[in-house]
């Protein structure tokens, strides 16, 4: 079993400036077929935008998901994690923050993210979550086609 979040992280991170309007935002999210972005000014993580967010803070209010900056709707500073930090600490985080993903930051720079998928995949390989988790993506097509 993994000890270290560096153990189950996914690497690299996908980021958007502070000022990138939601549309382009959602985007890169479909493209990178994740659901959440980092916002970061210069290597600084400033907020995670996650695609519940877009809907619930923004098109759900009648915002322009145009006009609307992702900085205005992601979740500012958000708890985050260290690559050398033991994958107890990461679920200790998720559960006392309510939160299903984890920015993995070293020096201050974001490196990876780490969710929920990946802690249950490693921790309990025969859950149906860690099946979710590893299910490949349906292509974009949802439930109706």
């Amino acid at each position: 079993m993994a000890e270290y979040v560096r153990d189950v992280m996914t690497t690299g991170v996908v980021a958007v400036s502070p000022d990138a309007s939601l549309v382009e935002a959602a985007q890169l999210m479909r493209a990178q077929d994740i659901g959440d972005v980092v916002v970061a000014r210069d290597g600084e993580v400033l907020g995670v935008l996650t695609d519940r967010d877009i809907t619930v803070r923004a098109v759900a209010d009648g915002a322009d998901p145009l006009t609307v900056s992702a900085h205005a709707v992601c979740t500012p500073n958000p708890v985050v994690v260290g690559p050398d930090d033991e994958v107890s600490a990461a679920v200790g985080l998720m559960r006392d923050h309510a939160v299903r993903r984890l920015p993995v930051v070293e020096d201050g720079r974001p490196v990876g993210m780490v969710s929920l998928g990946d802690l249950a995949v490693e921790q309990d390989p025969a859950s149906a979550l860690a099946d979710i988790s590893r299910a490949e993506p349906d292509g974009g097509r949802g439930l109706f086609h």
